[in-house]
């Protein structure tokens, strides 16, 4: 297989609703779309990089930086027969996940299409059981106005049939939040994500967060510490989730060899791919470490590259990967992602490659600038 034309499409899409973490306030999502196309297919990659280099080191100008001068030249018209040779073409490039991931996930989509394959099943190939074909999904919840608010938005969620419910805290907005949650939803599972904001100097802050019964706090301390984690994962008994920490497998490893955590988030653009996040995956089944798919407020098109991926057997935990509606007024698929809210679960295209058409009249719509590199 040769790619004879990528384009790169830059858009700017208004959310549903604000989505409010320790970061910031976002009410607009930015990111690139990438188009990789052969002489009668298209496959598509999402670039879930933003405007500041807040949540990553990555932004909108870098990647398409490192996607035009690096990254495209180095595929174009170049036989790329796996995963395996086209990750060969640009392993120098050191760092740049979410630009490598974003190329990658649109050669997996052209690979899986050629062989008349589900991304799903085409990632499935080296395991025994076939892909699930529902995938549980959980919801997340930004900082609100008020913890009134808060748990306006967890009845509202639940009744759509979400069965877990996650919350951005952050110091000042965390165990008065978490008291009035339980007192009016005892039961229901709970989990945190702090998104870096907290630091050892708040031990006794978040030892207290095991009164609450978590299912666990994703990432409390700095965005690029694993050693200090391992310190407080000995002092409570919470379980911690790394997500911001983890870029590589290797880095996963290291997290496990000291016991940094008891769940890896993996979002294929934080780790550089499908690629890198299955071998997360696969590391984590052999110590039996849970993981689960987060999210990145993306379009149809990483959505549906994260449902093939949390398809997988040891993605045992709620992915962040909502339906549609939870984000897009219009999303610039045909598809629409729906709730199942019977189980919780969302169902997993099972079209060749990602399953999904593209309405480039949408694209059109949201579109900031593109370019065509051949």
């Amino acid at each position: 297989m040769k790619i004879k034309q990528i384009t790169i499409y830059h858009l700017n899409m208004p959310l549903v609703h604000p989505f409010e973490t320790s970061y910031g306030r976002e009410t607009q999502r930015e990111c690139l779309i990438i188009a990789a196309q052969t002489d009668n297919l298209t496959g598509w990659g999402e670039c879930v990089v933003t405007d500041k280099p807040d949540y990553s080191s990555e932004t909108i100008s870098t990647a398409w930086h490192v996607l035009k001068d690096f990254l495209i030249p180095a595929v174009l018209n170049v036989h790329l027969p796996s995963i395996e040779d086209l990750v060969d073409t640009y392993q120098w490039i050191r760092g740049h996940y979410m630009a490598k991931a974003s190329l990658q996930a649109a050669v997996w989509d052209l690979l899986a299409q050629v062989e008349g394959k589900s991304l799903a099943s085409k990632l499935a190939e080296p395991y025994d059981e076939e892909p699930k074909d529902r995938v549980k999904v959980g919801v997340s919840i930004g900082i609100q106005p008020t913890i009134a608010d808060t748990l306006t938005r967890i009845e509202d969620f639940l009744s759509q049939g979400f069965s877990r419910i996650k919350l951005k805290i952050k110091p000042g907005w965390d165990l008065e939040l978490l008291s009035a949650v339980r007192d009016v939803f005892p039961d229901i599972p709970l989990m945190v994500d702090a998104n870096s904001a907290y630091t050892l100097g708040d031990v006794r802050i978040i030892q207290q967060m095991d009164d609450f019964n978590l299912t666990m706090i994703e990432q409390p301390l700095a965005h690029d510490d694993i050693y200090l984690h391992s310190k407080l994962q000995e002092l409570i008994n919470t379980p911690i989730c790394l997500d911001e920490s983890i870029h590589t497998p290797d880095q996963a490893e290291w997290a496990l060899e000291i016991n940094a955590c008891k769940i890896i988030n993996i979002k294929p653009g934080r780790v550089g791919g499908l690629w890198e996040s299955r071998l997360i995956h696969d590391l984590c089944e052999t110590r039996g470490i849970p993981v689960w798919c987060g999210g990145m407020l993306e379009t149809g098109i990483g959505r549906a590259a994260n449902l093939a991926l949390a398809s997988l057997p040891n993605f045992t935990l709620p992915s962040d990967n909502g339906p549609t509606e939870r984000y897009w007024t219009k999303d610039i698929l045909d598809e629409l992602f729906i709730l199942n809210g019977d189980d919780s679960t969302i169902t997993v295209p099972t079209q060749p490659g990602l399953g999904i058409s593209v309405n480039l009249d949408r694209v059109d719509r949201f579109l900031v600038r593109k370019e065509k590199y051949q």
